[in-house]
């Protein structure tokens, strides 16, 4: 059952081939191109395949990259668009490339903040989440941090994701081994006197994650550091259950949070599925009295892009590829508003609804695509292929049987 459930979310996702050793860097680009120099924090276990890195195992400890993307110029590509080189070298004049890769030390780190940190001084925390390769997390990151046009230092946080769907349960512990590693970073940068303040945003599996998290650093501290000014979870795979207890050792620090949900989530139907039944965060129905209470008690910002529609067939990656969604986004970390401030309607600029204190709203950066079109190897998509057709052509259809809607 478990097998059919993955190989249906696969197939809804389309079967385009993913990216893979694509991070060799080029010696150049083209003009108008866009550059993001970011860090990336992981603690996946090196790869020895030039172009990869870092693979799907998980390593001894934190490492740490500086990563200069080059993204094609404007004509090109549209906001939340992605465009993976099929193979190496990239063309800078078409596709995301790499002109840097280098690995960093303590002291090489607080180089690189000086050296891309704005006036603002915010840092801009991503967490990927189920599925991700590095590559494409790193390139999903750039992306997000260039189609926001927030000034922001961009670090991508990115822990040991096999790449896979039928990782799931790997994933998951994956998440649950890094949660200490993502705690300090948080801490340490907090800690830093030249850091103003910093958002922390997760997706899918790396909102449970960053959750994790946040109360450890809570209950470790006492309280969540200040400087965390917006904490945004976009499509959610978390347990609500669990997610209320963790709200409870977070405390008052709770009302900084945003969540972006969808009620049209299929790669969230499906992990409900795997989780037993429990309810995803990411896929609460809206629409109950109760629900809209418990949130708006707690002071939680929820908005819901139901009726958002941005080219992803399992609806879980629409906060990427929206660029009316990424756009006003930034728009309003660009003006130093908080994530979840009453003074601006986001839901109303996207056409979105939201529920919230004061019927306020909140938002979130655009997040990272993690359910990919296809298993690396063309055998195992062979194997997938045949797999669907056992179990019916009528992919919709099987979905709603295999997880009882």
């Amino acid at each position: 059952m478990v097998r059919s459930l993955l190989i249906v979310s696969i197939c809804l996702s389309g079967c385009a081939s993913r990216p893979y050793a694509t991070l060799l860097p080029v010696s150049r680009t083209v003009p108008d191109a866009h550059l993001v120099d970011m860090l990336v924090a992981t603690t996946r276990a090196p790869s020895s395949v030039p172009g990869v890195i870092f693979g799907g195992d998980r390593g001894p400890g934190l490492s740490i990259e500086n990563i200069l993307v080059s993204i094609p110029p404007d004509e090109v590509r549209k906001p939340g668009q992605v465009i993976y080189p099929p193979r190496n070298p990239g063309n800078p004049a078409k596709e995301f490339v790499t002109l840097k890769v280098a690995s960093l030390d303590t002291k090489g780190a607080r180089s690189w903040y000086k050296r891309v940190a704005g006036p603002k001084k915010r840092v801009l925390i991503f967490v990927h989440g189920f599925n991700s390769t590095y590559e494409e997390s790193v390139f999903r990151f750039a992306q997000i941090s260039h189609d926001t046009g927030v000034n922001a230092a961009p670090i991508l946080f990115t822990w040991p994701s096999r790449g896979s769907i039928f990782g799931y349960l790997y994933d998951r512990e994956s998440a649950n081994y890094s949660r200490d590693s993502l705690e300090a970073m948080i801490a340490q940068a907090a800690a830093r006197p030249d850091v103003g303040e910093i958002t922390l945003m997760a997706h899918s599996m790396g909102s449970w994650l960053a959750m994790e998290a946040m109360r450890q650093l809570a209950i470790r501290q006492g309280r969540l550091p200040d400087k965390l000014r917006n904490i945004v979870l976009a499509s959610p795979d978390l347990d609500v259950d669990v997610f209320r207890e963790q709200l409870n050792d977070i405390g008052p620090a709770q009302d900084r949070i945003t969540i972006f949900t969808s009620q049209d989530d299929r790669a969230l139907l499906v992990s409900r599925r795997l989780a037993g039944g429990v309810q995803r965060l990411g896929a609460v129905d809206l629409t109950k009295p109760d629900v809209q209470a418990a949130f708006q008690e707690r002071g939680i910002r929820v908005v819901d892009l139901s009726g958002i529609r941005a080219g992803d067939s399992l609806n879980h990656t629409k906060f990427a590829e929206s660029a009316d969604v990424v756009q006003a986004i930034g728009r309003r970390l660009i003006a130093g508003d908080k994530v979840s401030d009453n003074n601006l309607s986001l839901a109303d600029t996207i056409g979105a609804t939201a529920i919230g204190t004061a019927q306020g709203v909140g938002s979130a950066i655009g997040a990272t695509a993690n359910i990919p079109g296809a298993l690396v190897s063309p055998e195992a998509r062979r194997r997938l292929r045949e797999g669907v057709e056992d179990t019916g052509r009528n992919l919709d259809g099987s979905l709603r049987s295999a997880t009882g809607r």
